[in-house]
């Protein structure tokens, strides 16, 4: 956010601000970021407990603040509760997220790995291994090529982010980005995967 307000707005109480900032007015927004990130980003830590993550969410907010400001009203409350549960309920929704994440992460990797107790053990078992694996690459096949790419390479070939960031001249951001896409589309199969196992 590089608008330098005019002390005009400044001096603009949140209600106001928030006015203004549904008539979209991005000085208001320069000025709600400056009166609330620390805490909002306080908030958000306090839900999922990792800075790198907690700057994303809190973009996010400040993102869903500007396009949905017209949504606020005085008459149900203060800004400032408004700003704070916009914020908790992102954090909870990227807790969500990195649960489903893991979920589907710990599947994938089951699929991936063979276990030869089991093959030694039941031939039944190995089937639906064998199942489950194709299945999930016949998905991966359909994943767009560069979370594909970042998918294989983090939970086929155990490259960590950084990894893959290096290995492929990416923003590290870039590979989060698409591996948390790519992981997404993912989960539905793992977990219809999952089930079938059980």
């Amino acid at each position: 956010m590089n608008i330098a307000p005019t002390s005009s707005y400044v001096d603009k109480d949140d209600e106001t601000l928030m006015a203004c900032l549904a008539a979209k007015e991005p000085n208001a927004l320069w000025v709600l970021h400056q009166r609330y990130h620390s805490i909002l980003k306080s908030i958000i830590i306090s839900v999922i407990h990792d800075e790198t993550d907690a700057d994303d969410v809190l973009q996010e907010v400040f993102i869903q603040i500007w396009t949905h400001a017209a949504n606020f009203s005085s008459s149900k409350g203060k800004a400032a509760g408004w700003l704070i549960t916009l914020a908790r309920r992102r954090a909870i929704d990227r807790l969500r997220q990195r649960h489903a994440y893991h979920l589907a992460t710990e599947r994938l990797e089951k699929a991936s790995k063979p276990s030869n107790a089991y093959e030694i053990e039941s031939a039944e078992h190995d089937i639906e291994r064998q199942d489950t694996q194709n299945y999930l690459n016949q998905l991966l096949q359909q994943l767009p090529v560069p979370q594909k790419e970042v998918v294989i390479l983090a939970h086929l070939h155990g490259m960590s982010q950084r990894q893959i960031a290096v290995h492929m001249s990416l923003p590290l951001g870039t590979v989060k980005t698409r591996l948390e896409l790519g992981m997404r589309k993912l989960c539905h199969v793992a977990c219809a995967a999952h089930h079938k196992v059980m």
